[in-house]
């Protein structure tokens, strides 16, 4: 009898040592995530500042207006530094990797300003109190689910390379229905893409290496930010209002 209750005592204490442990594994993964979102918000801030005072300057949407080669040019900048991030990470310093994401973060600001004159001012505060909404119940379920979603997040990423290309085909076709099915594909998708990309994150945390956790967390900050700003796109392409 004293040998059996001094195997429970040894069970109940490994059990305790384990709820502990995962106690533990838990808060840090959540204090990773929290840096995570930490920086996605500011990247949001400076889009969104830097978005509405280059709306204000008529010099600058004047150029903007009338030089498609200008705004186009910011674009293909856009893609530079976000594929430059995104394949170079690992061989840049966590700062470098910094300075790019909000670098990208002010850029796509100047470009998203035209929303600003296509768009009324309420389509874009509603569009975009609709998307915060969407992206925090949608990375609840990525951070909360058991379920693996790499095979999911496999399938938004092939339904994301199919909105680019039908996208890119639209310019030239300029076909309306497509315009719509392109929207509507693109917001399951992004929804999709914000649960997936939520779960990935976690995976950071558990880096061994400080410095590259650091660069996790830019890269995570940069996948949610994507995530945010592509569905506000579709979801204002849908409702918003243009008178």
């Amino acid at each position: 009898m004293d040998y059996n209750k001094n195997d429970n005592n040894n069970y109940d204490i490994d059990s305790i040592i384990a709820a502990q442990e995962r106690s533990m594994d838990g808060d840090f993964v959540a204090k990773y995530i929290t840096k995570v979102y930490g920086w996605m918000f500011l990247a949001l801030c400076i889009t969104a500042s830097v978005s509405f005072f280059t709306a204000q300057s008529g010099m600058v949407m004047k150029l903007l207006a009338t030089n498609p080669l200008i705004f186009f040019g910011l674009f293909i900048g856009q893609l530079f530094l976000v594929g430059y991030l995104s394949l170079r990470v690992q061989k840049m310093s966590s700062t470098t990797a910094t300075l790019v994401f909000l670098l990208y973060a002010a850029l796509t600001g100047i470009t998203l300003s035209t929303i600003f004159f296509r768009y009324t001012n309420a389509s874009i505060l509603s569009a975009f109190s609709v998307t915060a909404v969407t992206f925090g119940i949608m990375t609840a379920v990525g951070y909360f689910t058991k379920k693996d979603l790499t095979s999911f997040g496999r399938l938004m990423l092939m339904g994301l390379i199919g909105v680019i290309v039908a996208s890119v085909i639209n310019i030239f076709l300029g076909s309306p229905v497509l315009y719509w099915i392109i929207s509507y594909v693109g917001v399951a998708v992004f929804v999709g893409l914000i649960a997936y990309d939520t779960q990935k994150i976690k995976q950071y945390a558990y880096l061994e290496n400080a410095e590259d956790r650091k660069k996790g967390a830019i890269i995570g900050a940069l996948a949610l930010y994507l995530d945010f700003i592509n569905l506000f796109l579709m979801l204002l392409r849908i409702f918003g209002r243009k008178d």
